[in-house]
């Protein structure tokens, strides 16, 4: 799916590309991103979940400070050449994408060697030590991928067919991290949740695990929330009284 200049008006509240500073598309399905070309003063970008192979179109995103592409379709290690070209970005979350695996350790060190400018990695602060440690263990990435193959330190690495992925599972639509949680309290205007609020999905087995899963569907419908126009808006308001009056007949039938 093609990210459209009349969705990032719309998601941005914005009446012109170049007045867009935050945008959020998690879990959107999207694949083709180009228009960051077009998206100059952007400053936060979260794009988690979503199926992009290709990062060339932020590299023209030269105010960006945040990137959160968590879940998405990056198969190359040297797709991090183009955010060599970020000199501002300071936070990026690129984990659980298959450039990751399966050496997470070889990862990491490869992409602070690239971007020692970074604060944090992956929710991870990035240390001095860390950083010093990546110019040794990382590889260099000194050029864009190639179509067939990727050669660093005349090591050739044919490039991995990777697996579409979507916002379809459980899973892939309630666990999403404290961090980008807060994003998108902010965007909607709330109060972010402090870390003893918050917690990521799991089983409603486990100990308060209805809960959790309750606090992090409310997430969910909130950020999907933010997308819908006002017909889409009513549709929901219409649907959320019909599941409250039947909640209060079911409290009613139980208390005769």
């Amino acid at each position: 799916m093609k990210l459209t200049r009349k969705q990032v008006l719309s998601r941005a509240k914005a009446s012109d590309l170049e007045s867009v500073r935050k945008l959020n598309c998690w879990g959107s399905r999207l694949t083709d991103i180009s228009i960051f070309h077009e998206l100059p003063n952007i400053e936060v970008i979260t794009l988690s979940v979503n199926s992009i192979s290709s990062l060339e179109p932020i590299s023209h995103c030269q105010n960006l400070t945040e990137l959160y592409l968590r879940k998405n379709s990056i198969c190359s290690l040297s797709e991090v050449y183009y955010l060599k070209l970020l000199p501002k970005l300071r936070i990026l979350w690129l984990s659980e994408n298959p450039c990751c695996y399966p050496d997470p350790h070889r990862y990491r060190m490869t992409v602070l060697r690239n971007l020692p400018n970074l604060h944090k990695l992956d929710n991870q602060a990035v240390t001095a030590e860390e950083v010093s440690k990546a110019s040794e263990e990382g590889e260099e990435v000194s050029g864009p991928p190639t179509d067939s193959s990727n050669t660093e330190n005349g090591h050739t690495e044919t490039e991995q067919t990777c697996p579409e992925v979507t916002a379809e599972s459980e899973n892939d639509v309630l666990n999403f991290s404290m961090e980008e949680t807060n994003k998108i309290r902010e965007q909607l205007g709330m109060k972010p949740l402090p870390r003893d609020k918050f917690s990521p999905f799991s089983s409603p087995m486990e100990d308060g695990g209805s809960r959790k899963k309750k606090n992090n569907l409310l997430n969910a419908v909130l950020l999907l929330l933010k997308d819908l126009d006002t017909e889409g808006l009513e549709i929901v308001q219409r649907a959320a009284e019909t599941r409250i009056h039947q909640l209060q007949r079911k409290e009613l039938q139980e208390e005769r």
